[in-house]
């Protein structure tokens, strides 16, 4: 299909990245891998309510975990590329200014002054540290950074942020967080924590800065790329009511592979239904499953379901299009993100990204509180998906998945839940 002259068009570097990213190029090893920005310094502030309690459930390490691997959002080889910035204006529990969150000690370092013009209400601009992620894996690692921020802001709403924005300029969110540089920390989208606040927040808190001088690091030339979106107005949504309880928010972790016997359809479909309802119009969902008649299953038009899509065991298949992970093929289920084409414009890409990452984190809770075992998964190359169900190729890839089922043992049902506790602040 042509492209319209008002269509916006796709960004070289951007489409040769995303090429590079789905192809079967193996990335090297890396030598060493880089460490993680630095934390703060100083003993930084304990959140206070209510922002001890989402931040925890959202964000913080385990306390027992020295090397912070461990947090209720996952992240791709657990390197947690994602910090929060918190932007608070007067009249909140926090004292009014920029902060940066520290998960490892769950501690809030101030970073700057609030403007003369603050508005109300506690922002959180999520950005992003691409050294470590792509020294690890290369060409593949900037759609999982995307990923990792999708997830990180799915935690945070889970836990009972406010809004949510996935597609402000990325200079405006640095100004709005005082970022001089965005060496270590590229900022890719905003929450708003608290109810209160203007739809103008962000302009408010941009007001009295300069825009950074760019990273020099080719993803973060390439997230600059991805985010630029220069006088467009902010889009904010509402996120949902918090509906799960503290205990399974805090104590969800990505499963160990070993889970083979497969979800209901009953659960299946509420899975599917918690992706959809969560994921941007243009990804698509459907999941893989084994069984006597093994195929592709959807939700019907009615939002019922699952199903079929198509029929054949696909498992095999996706375990080789994720970097030939094999044990993927013998979970009990695997849900697809799917869709953004090759030829999609940056905004697009980001878009398609982010916001499969926010909906998958939105499902494996779901997944959770039905008691089925998940693990995502986010590195796909060679995964047309389209063109391998007959239909025109480049138009609709795998962008993220998630593995899920029951060991051999589990009950079924939803899982014991331990009694939530306060963290420790010493």
């Amino acid at each position: 299909m042509p492209r319209t002259a008002s269509a916006p068009a796709p960004d070289p570097l951007v489409a040769a990245a995303l090429a590079r990213a789905r192809s079967g190029r193996v990335p090297r090893p890396p030598a060493a891998l880089p460490r993680a920005a630095a934390a703060p310094r100083g003993p930084g502030i304990t959140p206070p309510p209510p922002l001890d309690r989402l931040l925890r459930l959202a964000l913080a390490a385990s306390p027992d975990d020295l090397r912070g691997r461990l947090r209720p959002a996952p992240s791709a080889g657990a390197l947690h590329p994602v910090t929060a910035h918190l932007l608070a204006g007067p009249g909140g529990a926090l004292p009014p200014g920029r902060h940066r969150y520290d998960p490892l000690h769950h501690r809030l370092h101030p970073t700057g002054p609030s403007p003369a013009d603050a508005p109300p209400g506690t922002l959180a601009v999520l950005t992003l540290d691409p050294v470590p992620t792509t020294a690890h894996y290369g060409h593949r690692g900037w759609p999982l950074l995307l990923l990792d921020a999708g997830h990180t802001a799915a935690a945070l709403a889970l836990a009972g942020a406010a809004a949510l924005c996935l597609d402000a300029d990325g200079d405006l969110l640095a100004r709005a967080a005082g970022l001089t540089t965005t060496r270590r920390h590229h900022p890719v989208a905003v929450l708003r924590l608290t109810p209160e606040g203007p739809a103008d927040a962000l302009e408010r808190w941009a007001a009295d800065t300069d825009p950074p001088t760019r990273s020099p690091h080719p993803t973060g030339r390439l997230l600059h790329a991805l985010t630029r979106a220069p006088g467009a107005a902010p889009t904010w949504q509402a996120t949902p009511a918090p509906r799960h309880p503290d205990a399974l928010l805090l104590h969800r972790r990505s499963a160990p592979p070993g889970f083979p016997r497969p979800p209901s359809a009953a659960e299946l479909g509420a899975v599917l239904r918690t992706a959809a309802e969560h994921g941007p119009a243009a990804v698509s969902w459907c999941a893989a499953t084994g069984g006597p008649r093994p195929g592709l299953r959807r939700l019907g038009p009615d939002g019922r379901g699952p199903v079929l899509l198509a029929t054949g065991e696909a498992r095999p298949t996706l375990a080789a299009w994720a970097a030939r992970q094999d044990w993927i093929a013998g979970s009990g289920a695997v849900l697809l993100a799917h869709g953004c084409p090759g030829d999609a414009p940056p905004a697009a890409i980001r878009a398609a990204h982010l916001g499969a990452g926010y909906a998958m984190g939105h499902a494996q809770l779901a997944a959770a509180a039905l008691g089925l075992r998940s693990r995502p998964v986010g590195s796909w190359q060679r995964a047309d998906l389209g063109a391998a169900l007959g239909g025109p190729a480049d138009r609709d890839w795998v962008l993220h998945g998630l593995a899920l089922g029951r060991a051999e043992d589990d009950p079924p049902g939803p899982p014991a839940l331990p009694t939530a506790t306060p963290r420790d602040p010493s």
